[in-house]
């Protein structure tokens, strides 16, 4: 008998894949991913493996049109453990956990819900034939790593885990990429992945950097010290890889710092890719512009999504359903510009569609822009995983930013080994040199000492705490006549935001009023000079950013460039804020200084050492590896599950603003338009909004889910756009439906 893989168009079956061919494919593609993580055994057994289930005539009626459903994926995992013993026997385990997830996700060992790898294991599945072993010739011999030499107590579990996640990564993408190769040929067209590599382009791309440079020269104090900083920075390019700090106040050019030290770190140590995280997407577009301009647009991918791209396409054959052909799935780029959303939650993944990309990011230069922005609820699964790459998998991690949290082993237990791994010349010293402004504490300020306060400066900036304090003062003060209001929060897109800012920014250059009243999201890396700035209580940290918004090209005094922090009656802080508040000002007395650095030190090992070890892995993501026996209980699934690195609760609803997101939405009726290049479209005008709200927009008719029968409950679109105005954006209170009180947040 033939065994087949997939099915093609011609009823003979001559273009039908035959599963030998697919298995044996998908096990030298997955060999060859996983061979510079020496892991090429068992990823190839893995591909070889995967689809044992197809060996069997229950299968193969179904392939014929049968409508029985068959389970593929159970008889390889259960055979993988059946072909090994001794110490490969781990191994085999981590395989079978991919080959039973290579269609629905990693699973958990055990646990009370149905489909973790017990259940797996457990389960009676169809004869198969014994035509693969002749076929496959799979062998479970000598699987163990060679990083397993490097596995250590007390976090060898967590390692193993890792191991896993990449044999799994491997599988998935080889499977995807021959099923994909197939099915493109047989339709004759091509799918286009191929990047070239940056080793190769690194000549060129170190030629266009010193290019660009050459044009930002121009003999100010400002700019002789940033040349300092860059290269004192680069001429640390030549160190071993690993983890690195660079700790720039604001000014001092710690964007190009970091490319320049990554592009150079990356030719000296043969890495295969730049990877650079950003906390927001409000200042993503900024640094992936910059990146383009240097280094060309055919070389950088910017991979961020407001809509979750996984919530369509999961089912039915591969042929029918949408298999989002970005190259966001795997990361080949050889500059990737992405958020910590991304970054972090592909790491501890469970999808397939969202764990391709992880042997891509091993060997890769990571910089970590605003480091400190790394959920505290999350820092140690972050760090064991940061740690991890660095260690075992060829990653040099560079954490950048001008308030660099306390994350030493010296200072942090079980933190990272970053003693004597500064990038820049004197932190302390850099603060002293590129300080630009003053910190002042006002005490208490409602909305009408804000606004007489706003009535003698043409050009300010105030940053509140809420969404519901920022809107209320904006209409506070335009009630009371101030000139040049602007208003800046998430509810606006972020296509919109982008409009404001560059309108604020011409403003500020014009020397004409400009009163922008924000949320936090301004105070973060985004490009914006004021000469006074008024911040509500919140952590140190916050406040050095805000104040990076201030005086920031330093071309005034910085007597005069004031930023005043103050407490607001009548808008109490978040508990969150509230804590950092607290640590705040049980490091002032030792340190009035607080843009020095070792208050910000200080500060952030006072945060630490009140969360305590619990609330540094609030959800207790590393005790839930485990190798109890010395048999893995890994629980990937459910860890996945609760692995968010922003718990906002909010659902996105898009407002097509322009004529580009209008085509977008019309596309999202056009079957053969991808999901995830629409999403991609349409990222830029999506405002997150509160589950109630858009529940509620939608039952009235003012939203809805566009064209569900194709793309199932994944783009919700506004309809009535009455409700997002030109100044503060989308008001799902306007509705005559809904109750202000419960939604304002």
């Amino acid at each position: 008998m033939i065994y087949y893989a997939h099915t093609g168009k011609n009823a003979n079956k001559s273009d039908w894949q035959y599963l030998k061919d697919h298995s044996q494919a998908v096990a030298v593609l997955a060999a060859a991913m996983a061979a510079p993580l020496k892991l090429e055994k068992a990823a190839r057994l893995a591909g070889l493996l995967h689809d044992l289930g197809k060996y069997s005539a229950a299968f193969q009626r179904r392939l014929d049109g049968a409508p029985e459903g068959v389970d593929h994926s159970t008889a390889g995992a259960q055979t993988v453990l059946s072909l090994t013993s001794g110490p490969d026997r781990s191994i085999a385990e981590l395989i079978a956990y991919a080959i039973a997830g290579h269609h629905a996700g990693l699973p958990d060992r055990r646990g009370d819900t149905p489909g973790t790898l017990d259940d797996w294991l457990g389960k009676s599945v169809a004869a198969l034939d014994s035509a693969w072993e002749r076929e496959l010739a799979a062998s479970g011999a000598d699987l163990i790593p060679g990083l397993f030499s490097s596995i250590r107590m007390p976090h060898a579990a967590f390692q193993i885990s890792v191991i896993g996640r990449m044999i799994f990564s491997c599988l998935v993408d080889a499977d995807f990429k021959d099923t994909e190769a197939f099915y493109a040929a047989l339709e004759g067209r091509l799918a286009d992945r191929e990047w070239s590599p940056l080793q190769a382009l690194l000549p060129g791309f170190h030629d266009a950097f010193d290019v660009y440079m050459e044009g930002k020269k121009s003999d100010t104090p400002l700019n002789r010290l940033r040349s300092d900083i860059l290269a004192h920075v680069r001429a640390r390019a030549l160190e071993r890889p690993g983890l690195f700090t660079l700790t720039v106040p604001t000014g001092g050019g710690k964007t190009l710092a970091s490319l320049a030290f990554a592009l150079d770190h990356a030719r000296a140590h043969g890495h295969t890719r730049i990877i650079y995280a950003i906390p927001f997407t409000s200042i993503i577009d900024q640094t992936a512009a910059i990146f383009r301009e240097i280094l060309g647009d055919a070389h950088v991918l910017e991979h961020h999504s407001a809509i979750d791209e996984e919530k369509y396409g999961r089912e039915g054959p591969p042929q029918q359903r949408d298999k989002l052909k970005l190259a966001m799935e795997d990361w080949a780029a050889p500059v990737v510009v992405t958020t910590n959303v991304q970054l972090f939650e592909s790491l501890f993944a469970a999808r397939p569609s969202r764990a391709r990309k992880l042997h891509n990011i091993a060997n890769s230069v990571i910089i970590l822009d605003e480091a400190q922005t790394i959920p505290r609820h999350l820092l140690k699964p972050c760090m064991r995983m940061l740690d991890e790459l660095a260690l075992n998998y060829g990653c040099t991690i560079v954490l950048c930013t001008a308030t660099q949290p306390a994350l030493d082993q010296a200072d942090l237990r079980d933190g990272l080994p970053l003693a004597g791994r500064e990038l820049a010349p004197d932190p302390e010293a850099l603060t002293d040199k590129l300080r630009r402004t003053r910190i002042r504490h006002a005490g208490e300020m409602d909305n009408e000492a804000l606004i007489r306060a706003l009535r003698g400066e043409p050009q300010a900036l105030v940053i509140v705490n809420s969404r519901r304090h920022a809107l209320e003062l904006y209409r506070q003060a335009g009630l009371a006549g101030i000139e040049g209001l602007v208003h800046l929060t998430t509810r606006q897109c972020a296509a919109h935001r982008r409009c404001i800012l560059e309108e604020a920014r011409e403003r500020l250059k014009g020397e004409r009023p400009i009163r922008v009243i924000a949320t936090s999201l301004i105070e973060a890396g985004v490009d914006v000079d004021f000469p006074r700035v008024w911040r509500a209580e919140a952590g140190l940290d916050q406040i050095v950013q805000a104040a990076g918004r201030c005086n920031r090209e330093g071309k005034r005094p910085v007597a005069d460039s004031i930023v005043t922090v103050f407490r607001a009656p009548d808008y109490p802080p978040p508990a969150e804020i509230r804590g950092l508040i607290g640590d705040m000002q049980r490091i002032m007395n030792e340190h009035p200084d607080l843009l020095s650095v070792k208050a910000m030190q200080a500060y952030f090992m006072e945060v630490y050492w009140r969360l305590g070890e619990t609330g540094l892995d609030e959800k207790k993501i590393c005790t839930r590896f485990r190798l109890p026996h010395g048999q893995t209980d890994f629980a990937y699934r459910s860890v996945a599950a609760d692995f968010r690195m922003v718990e906002s609760g909010m659902e996105p609803v898009i407002v097509a603003l322009d004529d580009a997101s209008r085509d977008a939405v019309t596309r999202l009726g056009v079957e053969k338009f991808s999901s995830g290049v629409l999403a991609r479209q349409l990222q830029g005008y999506v405002v997150q909004v509160p589950p109630k709200a858009r529940a509620l927009l939608i039952a009235n008719g003012q939203a809805a889910f566009m064209h569900p029968e194709l793309r199932g409950n994944q783009f919700a679109v506004l309809g009535n756009m009455k409700l997002y105005k030109e100044d503060v954006g989308l008001l799902w209170e306007d509705a005559d439906y809904l109750a202000v009180e419960d939604l304002v947040v």
